[in-house]
């Protein structure tokens, strides 16, 4: 499987947590390095838990279901 398949299935898992809240993610790109950059959409762009979200769930699902990603990173989320 090609890592940009692993990379979706593993968002697809979380998946229905965001859009139960209005929100999704989008992969941007996977560095040289293993990071995973992310764009979080809808309502996850502007909530103030979004940050959390991203580390707790998102990057937990990625690193468990792709364990040579070594960070997760969202583009468009102040980080507080």
């Amino acid at each position: 499987m090609e890592m940009n398949d692993k990379i979706e299935q593993a968002l697809d898992s979380i998946r229905p947590y965001l859009e139960a809240d209005g929100g999704n993610v989008r992969v941007v790109e996977l560095t040289e390095d293993m990071v995973l950059r992310l764009e979080l959409t809808g309502a996850c762009s502007s909530c103030p838990m979004s940050t959390m979200t991203l580390k707790a769930g998102v990057e937990e699902a990625i690193k468990r279901a792709i364990p040579e990603i070594i960070r997760v990173e969202a583009i468009n989320v102040a980080v507080a």
